[in-house]
């Protein structure tokens, strides 16, 4: 299961560096072509994307529904393990039922307990409380047995929390001016990566990301918990941009960077291959004049 794991692989050979990209539209096709483009990881995105996986509200009758609403989470992450790269699943909330190999992200977590609660809910007893019954995860993970999997899917799945928030940040690192000292969340057991979210972590300490521009306050809220990671033998991981931008997370120590979504690279593609195709200004204007000229 592990050789099966190719983001856990890599955050344990060597400098631990991985690069991953985001899946925020549909289908599975996507989610091949996403894969085969050489990254590590894929996340499949079922808090900002457009994909089913999680049900935000969480009224009852939502909740009887989620048998029916994770079909395109599912596709999409049998697709992107067929390809022998890893499937991780950023959750809309800390909600046990969307554990799926080989990892989870979950976003906007901001204490110890809610740590502690999300591997409970990652781990099968005695380490957690994770129901054990599915039969599409072995093909995640290798096609190994029902039993091969139980012995070793605690080892195997990755548990991601999303630092980006200020009460997570705060959390981040023991306030030795507190008493009693708080346990913080990079000690947590089980918890494999501490992953910034530099957009809402900006937004939430004071200063937001604009025109791509980070305060210098931004920056050390992010290599505080760099440091918070590496000092309790965690992966750190940062969501990039542009692959320029997650180049130069890699040089500062991030391990687990992100370097693209689906989204914003094909919108970029497309705009790149229509101004080609238009040309310059010059060549523009020759083609206006010469479609003036057969019109007269």
């Amino acid at each position: 299961m592990q050789a099966a794991n190719r983001l856990q692989k890599a955050l344990r050979t060597g400098s631990g560096l991985s690069f991953g990209a985001w899946q925020m539209l549909p289908g599975s096709n996507v989610a091949r072509a996403i894969a085969r483009s050489g990254f590590d990881w894929v996340v499949v995105d079922t808090e900002h994307g457009n994909i089913d996986g999680i049900a935000q509200e969480r009224s009852q009758q939502i909740r009887e529904l989620t048998p029916y609403v994770d079909g395109a989470m599912h596709e999409a992450v049998a697709a992107i393990a067929a390809c022998a790269v890893s499937p991780i699943v950023r959750i809309a909330a800390n909600e046990g039922w969307m554990v799926k190999p080989h990892g989870v992200i979950v976003p906007l977590l901001n204490t110890v307990e809610e740590a502690k609660s999300l591997v409970k809910s990652a781990k099968f007893p005695p380490a957690g409380q994770r129901g054990f019954g599915s039969p599409f995860a072995m093909e995640r993970v290798g096609g190994v047995t029902q039993t091969e999997y139980l012995q070793q899917a605690n080892d195997c799945l990755l548990t991601i929390v999303q630092i980006e928030t200020r009460d997570a940040l705060q959390n981040v690192l023991t306030d030795r001016d507190r008493e009693p000292l708080l346990e913080d969340i990079a000690k947590v057991p089980g918890i494999d990566v501490l992953f910034c979210g530099p957009f809402d972590l900006g937004n939430n300490i004071g200063h937001p990301i604009l025109d791509g521009t980070m305060h210098d306050d931004l920056k050390d809220a992010l290599a505080r918990i760099q440091k918070a990671a590496k000092e309790n033998q965690k992966a750190s991981g940062i969501y990039a941009t542009s692959g320029d931008q997650a180049r130069q997370f890699a040089d500062q120590g991030f391990q687990m960077i992100s370097a693209a979504t689906d989204a914003a690279s094909l919108q970029t593609s497309l705009q790149s291959a229509l101004t080609a195709a238009r040309g310059s200004y010059v060549h523009s204007a020759l083609n206006m004049a010469k479609g003036a000229i057969r019109g007269t």
